[in-house]
This record gives C-alpha cells, sequence and structure tokens, in this order.
C-alpha cells in the first residue's frame, strides 16, 4: 500500500479490521512523536479499547486495559489545538490535569465540539472508519476489542 506521506501515516491493525490514521505534527508534533514512539517499541500491540461509548467516542492505550495507566515515558504538555473534533478525529486522553496526557488516545465516532480546545487533536482516521464502527461498546466493555499491531506506516 502506498501512503502519500508515510512516515506520518499510522497503520492500526484491530480486531475489527484495519485503521489508517493520518498524523498530524503541524497540530501536536510532541503528542506525534510520542504516538510514533510507542508505536514503533510495539507498546500498543495488544491493548484493549477500554471504554467506547456509542455515539461518542473509542478509548484505547492503557497497558492494564481499565484506564488507569500509561506508558513508562513522562506525561506530555498539552498541545490544544483549533483543529475541531469531528468523525473520525484522533485526540489524546488525559486526566484533570491538562498536561497529563501519555498513552491513552480516542477516536471519535461523532462531531464531539464540546472536546474542542480541551483535548489534544493528533490525527484523523483517512481509513478503515467501518472498522471503528464496530469496535464492542461497553465502560468497561466485556470481551473487548483491542489493538492487534499498530505501525507507522514508514516501518512495515
Amino acid at each position: 500500500m502506498a501512503y502519500e506521506d508515510p512516515e506520518n501515516t499510522l497503520v492500526m491493525e484491530t480486531t475489527k479490521g484495519p485503521v489508517v490514521i493520518k498524523l498530524r505534527p503541524d497540530l501536536a508534533p510532541n503528542h506525534v512523536a510520542r504516538i510514533k514512539e510507542l508505536a514503533g517499541e510495539g507498546f500498543y500491540d495488544g491493548i484493549v479499547f477500554h471504554r467506547v461509548i456509542d455515539g461518542f467516542m473509542a478509548q484505547v492505550g492503557c497497558p492494564h486495559g481499565i484506564g488507569t495507566g500509561g506508558s513508562s515515558k513522562p506525561d506530555l504538555k498539552a498541545e490544544f489545538n483549533e483543529e475541531p473534533h469531528v468523525r473520525g478525529t484522533c485526540s489524546m486522553a488525559r486526566a484533570q490535569n491538562p498536561d497529563s496526557a501519555n498513552s491513552q488516545f480516542f477516536i471519535c465516532f461523532e462531531d464531539a465540539p464540546f472536546l474542542n480546545r480541551q483535548y489534544t487533536v493528533w490525527g484523523q482516521v483517512i481509513e478503515g472508519m467501518e472498522n471503528v464502527d464496530q469496535i464492542k461498546r461497553g465502560e468497561p466493555v466485556k470481551d473487548p476489542d483491542s489493538i492487534v499491531s499498530m505501525k507507522v506506516a514508514s516501518a512495515l
């Protein structure tokens, strides 16, 4: 598969099928660098979608599978931007503290304007959104779907 910018394209294989994400280093350079670093280390491989809310979003990236953890790397400073949260937006999850994003992220099923400028948008699904739509719902999810593998396209 040929990608326009393989260095800034994520290929995520999920239990529901492939999802291709265009990375946006122009919006959030530090968050994109972290996602690429973790993907390159295989951090996301096998991690479950632990919080999936119909009509809202699917969240993933906790190594414990319950939303309480992150990678061993330091938390990131917020890179809030003007990019709106729309269907297919990839944005970082965080705790109350704006500078607490680490490895967890979510993909919006629908437009979520109430998140705008409160969470760091770092990417957009460009292929496979129909697979994201199939991810099993729940909080927590019983028998959740997962990321089988996630790699930067240039590393494939």
